[in-house]
């Protein structure tokens, strides 16, 4: 079973959020596999990444880039993963499965009501299906664990 956080988006965007939480996993030793809904959302997420100023070097690529299998970061809208990610971020309401990942994170935006509502019925299948669930919200102080 996966550990499965859910992050509630409420004081930034995913632009703004992503980057930090990819900077932790990549300090951790671990790859990422970022699951996008399309490819609009894909290249803005490609786009913020190479601009992100906190941490300031966040190597990553798509099935687009050279070497792919070297990734340390990969974004995908088919679910590849040839770097073998343990770390899964699931973004845009994506429903990507979290079998064969250790842990999955499930960005969500607070301020999109439909985004809650379907984060909520992700929470629920997840629960069902026996995964360790964590919920995280943004306060001024940062992430704070509340359930």
């Amino acid at each position: 079973m996966a550990e499965i956080g859910f992050y509630h988006l409420t004081r930034t965007g995913l632009t703004q959020a992503l980057p930090a939480l990819l900077g932790r996993t990549l300090a951790a030793g671990e790859t990422a596999l970022v699951a996008c809904p399309d490819e609009t959302m894909m290249a803005a997420l490609d786009d913020a990444l190479w601009q992100a100023q906190n941490p300031d070097w966040l190597p990553h690529g798509t099935a687009q880039s050279p070497y792919p299998e070297l990734q340390p970061i990969f974004l995908t809208t088919d679910m590849q993963n040839p770097a073998g990610a343990r770390f899964l971020f699931r973004v845009g309401g994506v429903e990507a499965p979290v079998e064969g990942f250790a842990r999955a994170f499930d960005l969500f935006d607070g301020n999109d009501e439909a985004q809650v509502l379907a984060a909520r019925a992700r929470w629920k299948a997840e629960k069902a299906a026996g995964h360790v669930l964590a919920y995280w919200k943004q306060e001024d102080s940062g992430w704070v664990k509340a359930g």
